[in-house]
């Protein structure tokens, strides 16, 4: 085989591997990009069928639910073409510190007898924020049913949606469910 040909070879070689290489990091690339929901506004049926199934598929294993939600919650925020809320730990705490003291205390209310307002309980718990809401629910037996009664009302719904809010921290306690949001 002549020089040339070896050379010709090599270079096919080269650019296959190459060629392979960026086709996976491309696959991942995108991967990544869907698994943050930074592909825009829902545009097709398949899509759109992706939802429902999430939505289909009930989580029944507590420990998973406020992962659901934060899930959910971020799907409804894709379809409508706004950026992912990212999890803030301070407001996760605070979150089940309050779904905690709902429960225990037999109450069902923005205010806390324990910690008053939920502006009020994020200082409490040492986070900053310019804007912040609440959410919250009772009774509810799954991240699902809980994220479709707020997605059915106005108020809640808003919150979900508002683009002046970049985190979100989820907390349930035996049948009360707590979403705190902060920008």
């Amino acid at each position: 085989m002549s020089t040339s040909n070896v050379n010709r070879r090599k270079t096919r070689l080269n650019s296959s591997i190459l060629g392979k290489k960026a086709s996976l990091l491309a696959l991942a690339f995108t991967f990544v990009l869907g698994s943050v929901y930074g592909m825009g506004p829902v545009q097709n049926a398949d899509a759109q069928t992706a939802y429902q199934a999430a939505y289909a598929k009930t989580t029944t294993d507590k420990s998973k639910f406020t992962a659901k939600v934060v899930y959910l919650v971020n799907l409804e925020r894709r379809k409508a073409g706004l950026k992912p809320l990212a999890i803030h730990a301070g407001t996760a705490k605070a979150s089940r510190l309050k779904a905690m003291d709902m429960s225990k205390k037999g109450y069902f209310d923005h205010t806390s007898p324990t910690y008053g307002s939920p502006f009020n309980l994020l200082k409490l718990q040492k986070v900053a924020f310019r804007t912040a809401g609440e959410n919250i629910a009772m009774g509810q037996r799954s991240p699902e049913s809980v994220m479709q009664g707020w997605m059915n009302s106005e108020g809640h719904r808003s919150n979900i949606l508002s683009p002046s809010f970049t985190s979100i921290g989820v907390g349930y306690y035996n049948g009360y469910w707590v979403q705190l949001f902060i920008g």
